[in-house]
């Protein structure tokens, strides 16, 4: 649990299993990570990168590119993707796999398919090294978590430190420690359902209002919206909607004819107004907002119009006490030398809950 982040986690891995000069082989634009041999990355630079993409009629991983591209690179397979709505089938890419293959798998979704029976995360046979997740989608703390077999522990150890890092964040790891405590819970079960169901009904919301999102839905938190169908740009479309108080990134999409720095899409995720208690009805009603500000993204009345109602819906559903901290907590005064008080931060405080999104007045 001592990677600084998702990044470094994914370094240390191929740091402990792969030299400079490997081939890697991963989810390219189309939803990968910068990670997975991007020109731009030290991935790219040290490690010779096999990227495979999606379909152009579906948006979802193309296997035979994958099985085409594997059995001519005898290298680690990194299968990971960053911004990819869909569950991806680790059956089919495992099939036609090329004999010594070492499997790195990424993961991105703490709470994809609650409270479905899983293999463990590093089951899978021998080749299979490690996985790699970085938790703050839905668990919340930021940081990075390698998993892996007996075997492989010490490699591991190794190349976070002293290969890769110093001196541990031990407020981060410490985070980390609750979030898991957390998801082993039945309430964080019901809330992963949750933040499911929310993105789904979010992206129906924006299908029927015209939106072309990418795949036509989701499987999990993520919601990849192309925008230029209402004849806005991602980038024009993201900071509008900042204005209006509803944050998102813009984004890539797959095949995007625009640059990165000025996309196509947007990306939404609703773990945070999960967290705060909306359902299905107030993602209806997100997906209205997002609607008219992409239609007027430059018309100031809309925007402040929008964001009236939002911050109207957010003090509906406010930050539950003892999420960010407790009224008792907030109200106390500062730490003197001496007993310690028990805070929000305490396993044992019977008002701890989940952290969430520390900006109340925007979704």
């Amino acid at each position: 649990m001592q990677p600084y982040s998702g990044s470094p986690a994914n370094l240390a891995a191929y740091l402990a299993f792969l030299k400079p000069g490997d081939t890697v082989m991963g989810l390219g634009p189309a939803g990968g990570h910068l990670t997975h041999g991007w020109n731009v990355s030290i991935s790219g630079m040290f490690f010779r990168a096999v990227q495979y993409g999606v379909r152009k009629d579906t948006h979802r991983i193309d296997l035979d590119e994958v099985r085409a591209l594997a059995l001519g690179a005898a290298a680690a397979d990194v299968r990971r993707r960053h911004r990819h709505p869909r569950t991806i089938d680790f059956r089919g890419l495992r099939r036609d796999r090329p004999r010594g293959r070492r499997d790195l798998r990424r993961r991105h979704r703490p709470h994809r398919r609650p409270g479905r029976g899983r293999r463990a995360p590093v089951a899978g046979g021998p080749r299979r090294r490690g996985v790699v997740d970085d938790p703050q989608d839905a668990a919340r703390p930021r940081g990075g978590l390698l998993l892996c077999k007996e075997g492989h522990a010490e490699a591991i150890d190794r190349a976070v430190f002293p290969g890769l890092q110093g001196g541990p964040h031990n407020h981060t790891t410490a985070g980390i420690a609750v979030c898991l405590h957390e998801a082993a819970t039945p309430e964080f079960k019901a809330y992963a359902a949750q933040i499911i169901a929310n993105a789904q009904a979010l992206a129906a919301g924006l299908v029927e209002r015209g939106f072309a999102v990418i795949t036509g839905g989701t499987d999990n938190h993520l919601v990849l919206v192309d925008v230029t169908s209402k004849g806005v740009a991602g980038k024009a479309a993201g900071q509008a909607l900042d204005v209006a108080g509803l944050v998102c990134n813009y984004n890539t999409v797959p095949f995007d004819p625009r640059k990165p720095f000025d996309p196509s899409g947007i990306r939404l995720g609703t773990s945070a107004v999960t967290s705060r208690g909306m359902g299905t009805a107030e993602m209806a009603q997100i997906a209205g907002w997002i609607d008219q500000v992409a239609q007027a993204p430059t018309d100031a009345a809309v925007l402040a119009r929008v964001r009236g109602e939002v911050v109207e819906v957010t003090r509906r559903f406010p930050p539950r006490p003892g999420d960010l901290s407790c009224r008792r907590c907030v109200a106390a005064p500062p730490r003197r030398p001496g007993p310690r008080r028990a805070s929000h931060q305490d396993a044992s405080h019977p008002a701890r809950r989940p952290v969430l999104d520390r900006n109340t007045d925007k979704l």
